[in-house]
């Protein structure tokens, strides 16, 4: 028998039994134990069948809810890091902030700006520049991005680190694990250049992950180039 005060609380509020998931399940399986094994309870079985449903939706629901904070905070973050990039009014400040401030906006290890050139790498006046310029033989940056295959060049490509990486990162390549590519375009009659954003971590940059932030990333960096160029 149910105490008298319990069972005046459940008449005066029902609603604390229908709130109840497991609860409301005992109660069910109770009912069905006591019908015997030749009933079928049909009601039964939708409201499994719906409660199924409804914690699918709900996991949906908190993925999609993850996945825009995730983009918030990651549009955030390019915002900031475009905006350091803007601050500088000398060459070598700019490729400094792109190693410190930006990189560590971008929460990346490494940064390479690659150029391609025809003159000697070796010049002293590209020495001074540090280690964040790279400068290439005309045609690395095709070869990079392609990896050795025949596949159309994309704006920007997220992969694991390639072999071809040691002479990009000198020092660290042991360490890089996975990069994103940033095709750059710096206008008729000059050669192409390469950003990359490289990664310890082997799962920071991914195939399968969005580009779009990167991509105006690039798009505002070669405006920014072409400033620097001419």
């Amino acid at each position: 028998m149910i105490e008298p005060d319990l069972r005046d609380r459940l008449i005066a509020e029902p609603e604390s039994i229908l709130d109840d998931t497991d609860v409301m399940n005992a109660l069910v399986a109770a009912n069905e134990r006591a019908m015997g094994n030749n009933i079928i309870d049909l009601r039964g079985i939708a409201m499994q069948r719906l409660e199924t449903r409804l914690e699918r939706l709900e996991d949906t629901h908190r993925s999609v809810i993850a996945a825009a904070y995730e983009n918030l905070a990651g549009t955030n973050q390019v915002h900031r890091a475009i905006l350091q990039m803007l601050d500088p009014l000398g060459f070598e400040d700019f490729l400094r902030t792109l190693s410190t401030d930006v990189a560590a906006t971008l929460r990346i290890d490494c940064v390479r700006l690659v150029l391609e050139s025809r003159q000697e790498a070796n010049d002293p006046a590209l020495r001074k520049l540090g280690e964040v310029l790279y400068v290439a033989e005309p045609g690395f940056v095709a070869d990079y991005l392609a990896g050795g295959r025949n596949v159309p060049l994309r704006p920007v490509t997220l992969r694991p680190v390639s072999p071809q990486g040691d002479a990009l990162y000198g020092d660290r390549a042991g360490k890089i694990r996975s990069e994103a590519l940033l095709r750059l375009d710096f206008g008729a009659g000059r050669l192409p250049g390469m950003l990359v954003f490289a990664a310890e971590d082997p799962n920071q940059f991914k195939p399968t992950q969005g580009t779009d932030l990167l991509a105006f990333f690039a798009g505002i960096f070669e405006r920014t180039m072409r400033r620097w160029l001419s």
